[in-house]
């Protein structure tokens, strides 16, 4: 282990994947990452379908609970959360999307130049190589990226489905949702490479691994605090537990947290950093008060619709399914098509409240499957779902830590619907969606309609007893200009009040974006490594 490397990087999910792989193509620097996973090549990672056996499980997830809901009646959460190299790109539904381009114009009207869609979109096409957008003169699309991004290849009959009921309910179509438009309601992009899972360990990280010698990858090593100088209030080296024996390594330039949204909050206050009644109330040493860290948390509040259909077209447990399902495998194994390559959210789309709106306020994930919290309950039989979600809730939550043993578990509440506002705009999305639904193409199929005669108050109540996360918590190191009083980075994503220290990922964004965030948070770290490069 090399005890003294220029940079240090915590957690190898997305982010840190990036960081690692970008920054050690400097062979004047060296560089360690740590991830408390494994090295993200298993075969349930690389295979598509398989992560029906990972999100409802501790396999390459921390499967976090929050607290109990105010506002769902009082039910906890679950936030699954990759545990491996690759992180949340290793057990996700691998949609490529990313965002609104007035998410990225807030961010920089909040004071974080640098930020506006018109700087990170070079970022996101230097990133990507998509094998449907070809032409290197395309303006939203790039070649040649470590994100491979390729079209379906589940050859799902359900697809066309999908987009016939759209047109008979009166939504536009959508081939592209990170082209000129984003609203309308179309089939995903994926990032998958020849049908498999492409994570992004495998885009970046996995090429060059034992290749570069100035480059150390240190697996299932599961960080317990930062040392930070309490005279100068510099950041100098990083305690872990690996094999059951507690090491410590110092680094010469930077440490920088990519331990994402729950877990980059919680080493901050674990080593000293944060609101200081709070690290007091657990015997933490305060060494910067910092009272932003583990607020601001955001996250999408979604609902799902299931319907039952009988149809081995989609997956679920039956006698038909069996036979099918050998089938699908063997095709899989010979050309890596058909159901085995599903990412399960096969079709999407956004909808906005009004002509009006600047942005869609709603996303749609259409899934060939019946799932039923978060797949941690199987029922006989087969059937679709529909996910619809708020992108931009008012609602804020936080992050708090149970006690100082990083080990334990952490008091994750996303308030999801304490905002008045985001349960009422959620009835809006929950019956923009139901119109899709209702369509003839799909509503023909149903055996049962259980959403029918509803009124707008058994409707609320069905809501707060059935949404929870779709998985895009953000927030909780706030990126911001000195004067906000919950900022915890600076637009460089600098720690505000220790030196040598960075929190790269996706707990830095100000706000939400309309969409999934794995892209984005990919996009945050190539743009880490600009500010890094420039010191």
């Amino acid at each position: 282990m090399n005890q003294n490397p220029d940079f240090i990087i915590i957690g190898g999910g997305s982010a840190g994947s990036v960081l690692a792989a970008r920054l050690s193509e400097d062979s004047n620097v060296t560089v360690t990452l740590l991830e408390a996973g494994g090295d993200g090549r298993d075969w349930v990672i690389r295979t598509p379908l398989a992560n029906v056996a990972m999100l409802p499980t501790k396999l390459n997830n921390y499967a976090f609970e929050t607290v109990p809901q105010r506002g769902l009646n009082g039910r906890r959460g679950y936030q699954p959360r990759g545990r491996a190299l690759g992180g949340s790109s290793a057990i996700n539904a691998m949609v490529y999307m990313r965002g609104h381009p007035s998410d990225y114009d807030h961010w920089a009207a909040l004071g974080n130049p640098g930020w506006s869609f018109a700087d990170v979109l070079p970022v996101f096409k230097r990133t990507e190589n998509n094998e449907r957008f070809t032409d290197k003169n395309d303006p939203f699309h790039g070649q040649g990226g470590a994100l491979n991004v390729a079209d379906l290849r589940s050859d799902n009959p359900f697809q066309q489905r999908y987009l016939d009921a759209a047109k008979q309910a009166g939504f536009p179509l959508n081939d592209d949702f990170n082209g000129a438009t984003q609203e309308g309601i179309g089939l995903h992009q994926v990032t998958q490479i020849n049908g498999e899972r492409s994570s992004v360990a495998r885009g970046y990280l996995h090429p060059i691994m034992g290749k570069r010698a100035n480059l150390e990858v240190i697996t299932h090593a599961q960080v317990q605090s930062v040392v930070i100088d309490a005279k100068s209030k510099r950041a100098v080296a990083v305690k872990f537990l690996q094999n059951g024996s507690l090491r410590t390594i110092a680094a010469k330039r930077e440490i920088i947290l990519s331990a994402g949204a729950f877990q980059s909050a919680q080493l901050l206050m674990l080593s000293g950093v944060g609101d200081s009644a709070h690290l007091r109330d657990h015997g933490i040493g305060v060494v910067h008060h910092l009272p932003g860290v583990g607020q601001n948390l955001q996250d999408h509040p979604d609902f799902i619709f299931r319907h039952s259909i009988d149809s081995t077209d989609l997956v679920g447990v039956s006698f038909g399914a069996g036979p099918k399902m050998v089938k699908a495998f063997y095709r899989y194994h010979q050309a890596r098509r058909g159901l085995v390559t599903t990412n399960g959210a096969e079709g999407g789309g956004f909808f906005k409240r009004s002509s009006d709106s600047v942005a869609p306020e709603f996303q749609l994930h259409f899934v060939v499957g019946s799932i039923e919290d978060h797949a941690r309950k199987v029922r006989w039989g087969h059937g679709l779902s529909c996910h619809v979600c708020l992108l931009r809730p008012k609602s804020r939550g936080t992050v708090k830590l149970a006690s100082n043993n990083a080990a334990d578990p952490l008091l994750i509440d996303p308030a999801f619907l304490d905002h008045p506002d985001d349960l009422e705009q959620l009835l809006e999305g929950y019956k923009l969606t139901r119109r899709l639904l209702q369509a003839p193409a799909l509503s023909s199929l149903y055996k049962s309609d259980p959403y029918a005669n509803m009124s707008d108050d058994d409707i609320r109540e069905q809501l707060r007893n059935g949404v929870d996360t779709v998985y895009h918590p953000v927030g909780t190191c706030k990126m911001g200009p000195p004067d906000d009083p919950l900022a915890v980075v600076d637009a460089t994503l600098k720690v505000y009040g220790v030196k040598n220290l960075r929190v790269v990922d996706a707990s830095i964004m100000p706000t939400l974006i309309g969409g999934n965030t794995n892209a984005p948070t990919v996009v945050i770290a190539e743009k880490a490594v600009g500010f890094i490069r420039a010191v």
